[in-house]
């Protein structure tokens, strides 16, 4: 397999060479980053510790409504490297930004996001792992890590930790450190895997009685029909939520803008109101953090 140093020179944007010359050593982060973008891995840079950098202060704690890829699908277009996996990209242009030039200035790795590329990492992180391994899974390309091996399969999943004693599960909306191409063959993703996520449901957490998102105040009658009108606005919002099949997130926010902008500033909604949404929602998997900041969002959009 080709390595990232024999990219040829003209695959490298030019902002690589002046790069190169500011920046020594930490450009050879940003040559792997654009070899595995070249072979359609999605790429981006881990700070000390072998972690995402830090969300810019526009995009903390999800403010901006998160990119549109991500289990929170959202609006951000944010060019920077936020986001942890959610940024990972192809894009040479953005690799090679300066947006991304301080982030590998300070790197002192190089991530991918395997699900954005179709495939499955098994993590074995000791010896009695990769044993398990050796007995129960199909082979595939492995790559050594520090303290285990990357078992690769082609075919992207959903991603869990522990689902064995130092197993996990890197696929849809993880990374993984990038710690060379490995050997073997690729194989195609086994039901012996897939299978390894399959757990009893979650019980979904009960609303908290006290909701932490603003009531709309108003004159207190709503001024479209009848309480009746709400009463119907407020059980469509949760068939709509409850009917969603994919895209979960931005169904939400769909919904809390559609009764938001009716009843939103009539004075009508009261918490009762908002907790149904909000446990439709959370019946969905949607956290409590992602229905407030649905909510918030939605405020916003309509100049409340």
């Amino acid at each position: 397999m080709t390595q990232p140093d024999d990219i040829p020179r003209e695959h490298r944007p030019r902002l690589l060479d002046t790069f190169t010359r500011q920046n020594g050593g930490a450009a050879r982060h940003l040559r792997t980053a654009l070899w595995l973008a070249d072979i359609g891995l999605p790429a981006l840079p881990l700070r000390e510790g072998k972690l995402p950098f830090g969300n810019c202060p526009a995009c903390t704690r999800s403010a901006c409504g998160d990119r549109p890829h991500m289990k929170a699908a959202g609006p951000c277009q944010c060019p920077a490297p936020c986001h942890g996996w959610g940024a990972a990209t192809t894009d040479q242009r953005v690799l090679t930004s300066p947006a991304w030039a301080g982030a590998w200035r300070q790197a002192h790795a190089v991530a991918y996001h395997p699900g954005g590329a179709g495939l499955t990492v098994v993590d074995l992180d000791d010896a009695d792992a990769v044993a398990w391994a050796r007995e129960n899974l199909p082979p595939t390309k492995v790559v050594a890590t520090t303290r285990g091996e990357h078992w690769i399969y082609r075919g992207a999943m959903g991603s869990l930790n522990g689902v064995r004693k130092a197993v996990d599960i890197k696929s849809t909306m993880v990374y993984a450190q990038w710690r060379g191409p490995g050997t073997g063959t690729m194989a195609a993703l086994p039901d012996v895997v897939r299978a390894l996520v399959v757990k009893a449901p979650t019980p979904v957490r009960p609303v908290p009685s006290t909701v932490t998102v603003p009531v709309p105040v108003g004159d207190g009658d709503c001024r479209h029909r009848s309480p009746v009108y709400l009463e119907r606005g407020i059980a469509m919002a949760e068939q709509r939520i409850t009917g969603a099949s994919e895209a979960v997130h931005k169904t939400v926010y769909k919904a809390f803008l559609a009764v938001l902008s009716v009843h939103g500033r009539c004075g009508c909604l009261t918490d009762k109101h908002i907790k149904r949404l909000f446990t439709a929602a959370q019946g969905k998997g949607e956290s409590l953090r992602h229905c407030e900041a649905a909510w918030d969002n939605a405020r916003t959009k309509l100049g409340m």
